[in-house]
């Protein structure tokens, strides 16, 4: 376990209403996280659709997107969530 998965990670994941990518995005980063973050992580998952506020104040102009908010620095994935090297540097987690 690494630095990152000592202490509670927060993540952000933005959806677009119910669909296919939806069910896939949130399936695919809870998968990721219990893998890599056992118990460590906390992810709050937000419909754009449903709360456009949210996802204006956190400027996300497309969905899915993924936002690590703890710990700093932010960062983000936007876009398709299936290339996981791309997710896992996101997330900061060992490989």
């Amino acid at each position: 376990m690494n630095a990152v998965a000592s202490e509670k990670t927060a993540f952000l994941l933005y959806v677009a209403g119910p669909s296919a990518r939806t069910s896939f995005a949130i399936s695919n980063i809870r998968n990721i996280c219990e893998e890599y973050l056992k118990d460590c992580y906390d992810l709050q998952v937000i419909d754009i659709y449903q709360q456009p506020e949210l996802a204006e104040a956190a400027n996300i102009i497309a969905a899915p997107t993924l936002v690590r908010k703890l710990p700093p620095p932010s960062r983000r994935v936007v876009g398709d969530l299936s290339d996981r090297d791309r997710v896992l540097s996101v997330m900061d987690v060992a490989r």
